[in-house]
C-alpha cells in the first residue's frame, strides 16, 4: 500500500499553531473541559470521577454506543461502533470493503481520505465533481454513469466540506436507490450532520437510508470537541460491522476511556451544545453577509447550507495559493487554497466555527484593501 502525501495535514503541521488567526478551520470553537464536566448528568459525573484508566471495549463504551443510535431513528446500539476521530474509520471501512481492481465513486471536493485511501488500497477511483456554476449541485446522472460491474462505494461527504452545501433531497434518494439496486455501499461522511443551517433541510442519515449504508460521525465540528478524539461508524449492515471491529484489532485496538466518558457527558447534553453551535455559527454568518456584500467583485461564494466552512472565490481569478502565502505572511490570517482539495484555481476554504472570526476576518479586510490599492487594474479582470 502506498498513500499519498496529506495535502491538508501537510499544510496545518506548517501553519495551525503558527498562524495567529485561524481563518480556514472546519472545527467549532472548542470547550474547556470546565465547561464540558458542568453539563454532566449524576450518571456521567459519577463515571468521570470513578474512571479507572486501563482498557476499554474495543467497540466503545456501551452506555456511548448507545447514545450514539440515539442520534439516529431506527438505530440500534448494536449497530454503532467507536472509532478515533474519522481519520480511522475511513481507513478502516475503505480498507474493508475495496482492494485492487475494486472501483470507488467519490462526489469532490471533499476530505482527502475518502479517495486517496483507495488509491492507495489499489483500487480505481472515480471522482465526480460538484458543479459551482449551479451552486455546487451534484448531477446524479454523472454518478450513475460512472457505475461498473466493480463499483463498491459511493462516498459522499454531506454536508459537503469545504463547500457547505447539500445535495438536494431528491438527489439524495436517488442515490441510495442507486447503491440498493447495484448492491453498493453508500459511505455518508456525516461529519457536519445536525449544523444544517435550517433544520428542514437536514436529510435522512445514510444509516437511516438503507442496510448497507454507513454514517461517519465525529465529536469534532458540531460538538466542539475535537481533542476527544472520538468518532463513529453506524451501520445496519451486522456483517459489515463484525468485520469493521476485527480490522479495529490491528488499528487501535481501542479507544481512550477518558474521552469516551466526556464524549457520552457531550451527547448527553447535545441539545445545549448543538444551539451554543448554531449561535457561534450564525453570528459569524451574518458577519460574512456583510463582508461578501461589502466586497461584491472582490471576493465571492455560494452562500453555505451547513457546517462551518464555504468555498469563496477570488473574483479577480488569482490563485488562492499564492494569495493564502502573502496573507499569512503579512496579516498573519490563514485560509486554506482550493489545490488542497485538489481543486486548483481561485477558491479557498473559509472557516466560520470560531468566535475570533470578526478579528481575522477584520485583518483580511486591511488585506484585500491594501492588495486592491497597489493592483488598481486587479478589478478590470475577468
Amino acid at each position: 500500500m502506498t498513500f499519498e502525501p496529506f495535502k491538508l495535514e501537510q499544510y496545518f503541521a506548517r501553519w495551525e499553531f503558527t498562524a495567529p488567526y485561524l481563518l480556514c478551520s472546519s472545527d467549532l470553537e472548542a470547550l474547556t473541559l470546565r465547561e464540558l464536566l458542568a453539563l454532566a448528568d449524576e450518571e456521567t459525573s459519577r463515571l468521570w470521577q470513578d474512571l479507572r484508566l486501563g482498557y476499554t471495549e474495543t467497540l466503545g463504551h456501551p452506555l456511548l454506543r448507545r447514545e450514539i443510535a440515539g442520534l439516529y431513528d431506527g438505530v440500534r446500539a448494536e449497530d454503532v461502533l467507536v472509532f478515533s476521530g474519522a481519520q480511522e474509520p475511513i481507513f478502516v471501512a475503505m480498507s474493508v470493503l475495496l482492494g485492487p481492481g475494486d472501483h470507488a465513486i467519490v462526489v469532490t471536493p471533499t476530505y482527502q481520505s475518502l479517495y486517496s485511501i483507495p488509491r492507495g488500497l489499489g483500487a480505481d477511483v472515480t471522482l465526480v465533481p460538484l458543479d459551482p456554476e449551479r451552486g455546487w449541485a451534484l448531477d446524479f446522472e454523472r454518478v450513475a454513469a460512472a457505475v461498473t460491474p466493480r463499483t463498491r462505494v459511493i462516498a459522499l461527504n454531506v454536508p459537503n466540506s469545504p463547500t457547505g452545501t447539500l445535495v438536494s433531497r431528491a438527489t439524495f434518494a436517488s442515490l441510495v436507490a442507486l447503491a440498493r439496486e447495484r448492491e453498493i455501499v453508500l459511505f455518508c461522511d456525516e461529519v457536519y450532520r445536525w449544523l444544517e443551517y435550517d433544520e428542514a433541510d437536514r436529510l435522512p442519515a445514510g444509516v437511516e437510508s438503507f442496510e448497507r449504508a454507513i454514517s461517519l460521525g465525529v465529536m469534532s465540528k458540531a460538538f466542539g470537541l475535537a481533542g476527544l478524539r472520538i468518532g463513529w461508524i453506524a451501520t445496519r449492515d451486522a456483517d459489515l460491522l463484525r468485520r469493521l471491529g476485527e480490522f479495529k484489532h490491528y488499528t487501535t485496538i481501542c479507544n481512550s476511556g477518558p474521552s469516551e466518558v466526556l464524549a457520552l457527558m457531550a451527547l448527553r447534553a447535545r441539545g445545549r451544545l448543538l444551539a451554543r453551535a448554531r449561535e457561534i455559527i450564525q453570528g459569524n454568518l451574518e458577519r460574512l453577509d456583510r463582508f461578501f456584500a461589502e466586497w461584491k467583485g472582490t471576493v465571492e461564494w455560494t452562500r453555505p447550507q451547513a457546517g462551518t466552512i464555504g468555498f469563496p472565490r477570488f473574483a479577480d481569478g488569482a490563485s488562492s495559493d499564492a494569495v493564502a502565502a502573502e496573507l499569512v505572511e503579512k496579516r498573519g490570517v490563514l485560509i486554506l487554497p482550493g489545490s488542497i482539495f485538489d481543486w486548483p484555481g481561485a477558491h479557498f476554504r473559509l472557516g466560520l466555527g470560531r468566535k475570533n472570526l470578526p478579528d481575522a476576518l477584520g485583518r483580511f479586510e486591511e488585506f484585500l484593501a491594501a492588495r486592491r490599492t497597489s493592483r488598481p487594474a486587479a478589478a478590470s479582470l475577468p
